[in-house]
């Protein structure tokens, strides 16, 4: 697999993470079935396709990528779905997650 392939496998895995979590929230301590099944099977889904994209991208670069893209669109789900809006703090810190996913993946070198 290319680092292109394993770079849209990780966008996936960073959408079912995101998902997950979501339903995670829905699934109120995983007392409804509906969104605790889902909940599972994104969890799986999830690190499944983790697992491939470590066969060509570093584990370090690649759960440092998975989870601070899995933060940011989570917040993002938070907003939009459960109304929970940032304050300027969390904003900043969210700014500084997406600098260091790009410091990782744009400068870094790991072998």
């Amino acid at each position: 697999m290319g680092n292109i392939s394993a770079y849209i496998i990780l966008i996936i895995a960073v959408v079912l993470g995101t998902a997950s979590n979501g339903f995670a929230k829905g699934a109120q301590g995983f007392t409804l079935l509906v969104p605790s099944i889902i909940t599972a099977a994104t969890i799986v889904g999830c690190m499944y396709t983790l697992s491939l994209v470590m066969k060509t991208i570093p584990v370090g670069i690649t759960y440092a990528s998975f989870a601070g893209l899995c933060i940011i669109a989570t917040t993002i789900v938070g907003i939009y779905k459960f109304k929970q809006i940032p304050d300027l703090y969390t904003i900043l810190g969210l700014a500084l997650i997406i600098a260091g996913v790009l410091i990782v993946n744009l400068l870094g070198k790991a072998n």
